[in-house]
């Protein structure tokens, strides 16, 4: 997996957040704050070596590891928000402990790679006057400063390549053997990509608070069946949903019987692509569901996984390493955290 994804399990109702992702050589090319209902401020959240870094280090990572934020004035689900707290809180922690390492072993960037660089940050905006407005937002209006950002992310990007990437290739009869030693792995069971509305039942609610509920969700269903697509129905689910995946468009993607409530699942995979479900009560919820594809069971041949196999095998690899290099560092640092 890409370093920087966020992994969702897609079960429905539970998310995983992984806390480790690839470091960027470049910053982020425009101001993640304009639109936000919290805003940074400055205030330190850990001192690493006696360096600070601050609230604004970690909402920027917070942003990049859960992007939909954006969306909803830098909101983030509750359910979910401690976690990418503390994935956020971790991976600045180690860019500043890798780039404190680099430093340490006199790792040294060309001034002719930082100028190709800083190029290709510029490109990223549509013009000089948004590229001017983002050095002033983040960087006070100075180009040194962002220069000396990019010069300190290429440093931190060749440590890790010299202690994580070089070494986490994996040869082609190793992915083979892999292979043939797991086949329970490659199997696929039949599943389905769905789309949710769910309107929360709170534990202990009376009659007629259910009643209630029970209505609004009817209402929900009314407006679910005029939806004309994918589109329509995840706006939909943005607007009325009240679970955690609203903000991915009610989204769980391709998942299996296994994977889901079973009265969602008994409707599930009766329903055509593109129909929407009735009303389903599952769990604590009254819950909607729009179909948008079937995948049968199937056992994967070694050339069907061989590319993807070996790109997994490897993302594993720069994971332990990545987590091995962080422990290292963290055994010889001091590391506060606010």
């Amino acid at each position: 997996m890409n370093m920087k994804d966020i992994v969702f399990v897609t079960v429905l109702g539970a998310l995983c957040v992984p806390t480790v992702r690839s470091q960027s050589a470049t910053p982020a090319p425009q101001s993640m704050f304009k639109s936000m209902t919290i805003t940074p401020t400055g205030k330190p959240v850990a001192r690493i070596n006696g360096t600070v870094l601050t609230d604004r280090d970690l909402l920027r990572e917070m942003m990049t590891i859960f992007p939909y934020a954006s969306q909803h004035g830098g909101k983030f689900p509750q359910s979910m928000e401690a976690d990418i707290r503390r994935g956020a809180l971790d991976m600045i922690e180690f860019d500043e402990l890798v780039y404190q390492e680099a430093v340490r072993r006199n790792f040294r960037v060309s001034s002719t790679r930082i100028e190709v660089g800083m190029r290709a940050f510029r490109e990223q905006f549509d013009g000089s006057e948004e590229y001017r407005a983002y050095v002033k937002a983040e960087y006070n209006g100075s180009t040194a400063h962002l220069r000396e950002a990019i010069r300190r992310s290429m440093m931190i990007e060749d440590l890790l390549h010299v202690e994580v990437t070089r070494k986490a290739t994996v040869r082609d009869e190793d992915v083979k053997s892999f292979y043939q030693k797991n086949p329970a792995q490659f199997y696929s069971p039949e599943s389905v990509s769905v789309q949710t509305i769910s309107l929360v039942i709170p534990d202990n609610a009376t009659p007629q608070q259910q009643a209630s509920i029970r209505k609004r969700a009817e209402e929900a269903l009314r407006q679910a069946r005029s939806t004309k697509g994918y589109e329509d129905f995840g706006m939909l689910a943005e607007q009325l949903s009240e679970d955690d995946w609203r903000v991915m468009m009610g989204d769980h993607n391709f998942i299996t019987r296994e994977q889901m409530p079973p009265e969602a699942a008994k409707i599930a995979f009766t329903l055509k692509t593109g129909q929407v479900s009735e009303l389903i009560r599952a769990e604590n919820s009254w819950c909607i569901l729009r179909v948008n594809g079937h995948r049968d069971a199937q056992q994967a041949t070694y050339d069907q996984v061989r590319v993807s196999l070996k790109k997994e095998l490897e993302a594993n690899k720069v994971a332990t390493l990545r987590r091995t290099l962080h422990q290292q560092l963290r055994k010889t640092a001091k590391v506060e955290e606010m």
